[in-house]
């Protein structure tokens, strides 16, 4: 189970960055963010050879279930 930042997300965010930093920006102001986006994936296979029993509703919000 992998539980964070989509970082397709983190790329986008970075190439705005830089094309401020060369507009001419400062990186010292440049606001700080934080991840708005978080990813949710479960692999169904490792869990079954661990033996753990994944609940439904988790399945169900996940972004990504690995079969």
């Amino acid at each position: 189970m992998v539980y964070g930042q989509d970082q397709s997300e983190n790329y986008r965010r970075a190439a705005i960055f830089i094309d401020k930093i060369r507009k001419g920006a400062n990186p010292g102001e440049l606001p700080f963010e934080q991840p708005t986006k978080i990813h949710l994936a479960i692999n169904r296979k490792t869990a079954k050879a661990l033996g753990l029993a994944i609940p439904n509703e988790l399945l169900l919000r996940a972004d990504e279930v690995i079969e």
